[in-house]
């Protein structure tokens, strides 16, 4: 049996991660984030495999509805992407005293 080809670009990594993460199958994933329930599993499973690429605002739809930061669909850095949505996960406060202490380490 062969096994799936894994996606080639990072944003098709990060995509699946986040929605597997999200414990969503391909098509709730497209419907939350407004695609047409007759295409959402499809058009998800294309960015996944990195057949096709989402435009900008639907890849700011599909971090949304992931509950992720854009900018993590994006990070090349597998570092860099868990620092992101550790960040994102912090309150106000907590990502301001995080940021001074970055700042002036």
């Amino acid at each position: 049996m062969s096994r799936p080809s894994e996606p080639s670009s990072i944003f098709s990594k990060r995509l699946r991660q986040a929605r597997q993460d999200a414990g969503l199958s391909q098509k709730d994933l497209g419907i939350l984030a407004g695609l047409d329930p007759f295409v959402a599993s499809t058009r998800i499973n294309r960015y996944e495999q990195d057949v096709h690429a989402p435009d900008q605002a639907t890849a700011k739809r599909l971090a949304k509805a992931l509950g992720v930061p854009l900018a993590y669909l994006y990070a090349d850095n597998e570092r860099l992407a868990r620092m992101i949505r550790a960040f994102s996960a912090l309150d106000a406060t907590e990502q301001d005293r995080l940021l001074q202490a970055i700042e002036h380490a």
